[in-house]
């Protein structure tokens, strides 16, 4: 029982089709480890969210029938483990106040290396960014396979955004090692994001689970389905079709004789296999495998 996973959805809408793929995924994987699936709602960009929806969230999961073994962890009750983890890394300088705004970013294609290019603001407060070296990170998905990033590509990243927030990158790290999650089940576009949650691990020196990274649902357009984009929610009323779907997108068996969503999920956990799972053609040229240079290690 040493295996443990996690869904981690944004309340910023119902729970669509994309989003119960990677919940479905996730769960699978945990329970064909016979390990633990936890759940964690990422509440942490007030603007972002919508009144409600955490609470649709997990009622949408229950009439899906993946329970988490634990009771959901909420972002925005874990301000003091970030304020904790931000305080590591700044006092050993790892980090440092910028208000460099998106325009004086713009000759640089929105990256921030180095030094600011702006002195401090005498009103406005300043946004921290992680010093980031030139450092390759390299790290074996367990879908896509071999991926490799430069840090310096992505440059200097935002950890505390300039109203006070902690950003995705270092609240998912903080409450990962937290939790005591080995296995990261997510969508695919997040996998450019884990060379620099890798980097942060080694910072606060926490442990690097490993990662398995999800194909995306994309819409007529080939975009990514998103709540902002309203992408239909799962019917909660009758689920099944939308599960039969998830799996089928996955690549596993879906015909299962089934009444209730409990009874699919036991079938087709049976017949789980990882290897079903084909990642997107496109990979994100960030985490190509480099050729003569080797890799990068997220």
């Amino acid at each position: 029982m040493s295996y443990r996973g996690r869904f981690a959805p944004s309340p910023t809408g119902q729970l669509h089709f994309g989003s119960l793929v990677a919940a479905l995924g996730s769960w699978l994987c945990a329970r064909a480890a016979g390990g633990r699936w936890l759940v964690r709602i990422e509440d942490i960009d007030p603007p972002r969210e919508v009144p409600g929806s955490a609470e649709d969230i997990l009622a949408t999961l229950d009439a899906c029938g993946l329970l988490p073994d634990e009771p959901p962890w909420y972002q925005s009750r874990r301000r003091a483990a970030y304020d904790t983890a931000f305080a590591a890394l700044r006092d050993a300088g790892h980090v440092f106040p910028c208000w460099c705004s998106r325009s004086d970013l713009e000759t640089s294609g929105g990256v921030h290396r180095g030094e600011c290019r702006v002195g401090p603001h005498p009103i406005r407060p300043p946004a921290w960014r992680l010093r980031v070296p030139e450092l390759r990170i390299a790290f074996d998905d367990r879908i896509y396979g071999r991926c490799v990033q430069d840090l310096s590509d992505v440059g200097d990243f935002v950890i505390k955004r300039v109203e006070g927030w902690y950003a995705y990158q270092l609240a998912v790290v903080v409450d990962d090692a937290a939790q005591a999650i080995d296995d990261v089940v997510r969508g695919a576009d997040l996998l450019d994001s884990t060379a620099r949650q890798i980097h942060l691990q080694r910072l606060l020196h926490f442990p690097t689970p490993t990662y398995a990274h999800l194909p995306l649902a994309l819409d007529a357009a080939g975009r990514k389905l998103s709540k902002q984009d309203r992408a239909h929610p799962v019917e909660r009323r009758d689920p099944l079709p939308a599960l039969r779907a998830a799996l089928a997108f996955l690549g596993q068996r879906s015909d299962w004789p089934a009444h209730t969503p409990q009874e699919l999920l036991h079938a087709a956990l049976r017949d789980f296999d990882l290897a079903r799972i084909k990642p997107d053609v496109m990979k994100p040229e960030a985490t190509r495998p480099a050729r003569a240079q080797g890799g990068h290690a997220p």
